[in-house]
């Protein structure tokens, strides 16, 4: 199976903003001091990875994914705040949904829009 450079890049770009999601919500509170530059990173990464990570026959899979993954992460982020006063792995699990939302919010927009200019094609 031959793949593109379109795909491989977005591939790449996928795997390298999960890991950042993951090393920035463990590691939040100094984070917090460095400014938006680091979440502004995850969200042009979300949007390499909604232009050039998802084919039409991958986009429903990816928008079930991500729309369960932002549900859970938007609902499930409030009731872990309240948890986590004195706990370290609930409050890093709550910072990692929350960077995985702003990695995955963009992607599933463009995505989403994606599909549905090529539903309206006639």
């Amino acid at each position: 199976m031959v793949r593109s450079k379109e795909n491989l890049v977005g591939a790449y770009a996928f795997l390298i903003g999960v890991v950042l999601a993951v090393v920035i919500g463990l590691f939040s509170e100094p984070l917090q001091s460095s400014g938006g530059w680091i979440y502004s990173v995850l969200v042009i990464i979300g949007l390499i990875v909604g232009f050039m990570n998802v084919g039409d026959k991958n986009s429903m899979t990816f928008l079930a994914a991500s729309l369960s993954l932002v549900v859970v992460g938007a609902l499930g982020s409030d009731p872990l705040k309240y948890i986590a006063l004195n706990n370290y792995a609930v409050k890093a699990l709550s910072s990692i949904l929350t960077s995985l939302l702003v990695m995955f919010v963009p992607a599933t927009i463009i995505v989403a829009l994606k599909t549905v200019f090529s539903m309206a094609k006639i």
